[in-house]
């Protein structure tokens, strides 16, 4: 991987997965990968290791991923969210 994980990345990863671009499965493999080979931003790394790990046990029984997870993890990666139809 060798990509610097910032919040930005965080939050394209996320949007793709509710705008079905990625699915669950890929959301998690993704996770999982930054957690064992990805280097995070030095000045949001706890943020986003907290971010990131709850995203890879997504596919864990009990755990999963909702639309409120989903809100709460780019409300505190400083996001404002709004939903939109076309």
């Amino acid at each position: 991987m060798n990509v610097m994980i910032t919040r930005q990345i965080v939050h394209n990863q996320i949007l793709a997965y509710l705008n079905h671009e990625i699915t669950l499965a890929q959301l998690v493999d993704w996770a999982e990968n930054v957690m064992n080979e990805g280097a995070l931003e030095p000045r949001d790394a706890p943020l986003l290791a907290d971010t990131v790990a709850r995203i890879g046990a997504a596919d864990v029984e009990g755990f999963g991923l909702t639309w409120e997870d989903c809100y709460n993890f780019l409300s505190r990666l400083g996001y404002k969210i709004e939903v939109v139809t076309a």
